[in-house]
């Protein structure tokens, strides 16, 4: 009987210790996530949520599955877009794949196989026609990939993109931004996980409109 009683203290104690935890302590301004002097225009009536990511990024490709998982389960109040940033000119032809991608309808299909071209099977995915015989190996049309990689509208798109970058101080990746103004990344709040509870708080403290 003494030794059941000392157990039910035990567990009374566990337990009265559990509910007197305290809570986790919210992202702070400052130092899980920062806030744009500039706020960027988004949707009316959405939350926008953007990453801004780099192909041959190693921290880009190891931060894709968590993303992935965490867009899937968002609302449908919730808008998600990628913009690819190329630091170097040189590095250029990276954005050009996601942009050509796009206007033939194959971007999520490819997505992630480029990110493991280059991070997996150690492509450089930088010479168009390298890039084309990886497109072709994936059942895609060479010249009608070619035809969208050269093509004005891509480049344009390509091009715009980093300005976009500019325009919301982006200087690594990857970069995650809440409607427009929120900043966060896996570098900045510390751990890939703590990345993704940041971008969960600032979406709702947005949807609740309590930022």
């Amino acid at each position: 009987m003494k030794k059941l009683a000392a157990l039910i203290a035990t567990f009374a104690a566990v337990g009265g210790l559990l509910m007197t935890a305290p809570a986790q302590a919210a992202p702070t301004e400052g130092k899980e996530y920062q806030v744009l002097k500039a706020p960027q225009p988004v949707p009316a009536g959405k939350i926008e949520v953007t990453e801004f990511f780099w192909y041959g990024c190693p921290h880009c490709f190891d931060f894709e599955p968590e993303l992935e998982a965490w867009v899937k389960k968002q609302g449908k109040d919730v808008v998600f877009k990628r913009v690819p940033v190329a630091f170097r000119d040189d590095l250029l032809p990276h954005t050009k794949i996601f942009y050509a991608l796009e206007s033939i309808g194959k971007l999520d299909a490819m997505h992630t196989k480029v990110f493991n071209a280059i991070h997996v099977d150690r492509k450089r995915m930088l010479d168009p026609n390298e890039i084309a015989d990886f497109m072709a190996k994936n059942g895609i049309d060479r010249k009608a990939f070619l035809d969208a990689y050269n093509s004005f509208s891509v480049t344009t798109n390509a091009q715009r993109a980093n300005k976009i970058a500019d325009a919301y101080k982006v200087d690594g990746v990857p970069t995650v931004v809440v409607q427009g103004k929120y900043v966060t990344s896996p570098s900045v709040a510390g751990t890939k996980t703590s990345a993704i509870q940041v971008m969960d708080y600032l979406v709702t403290q947005v949807r609740d409109k309590k930022l």
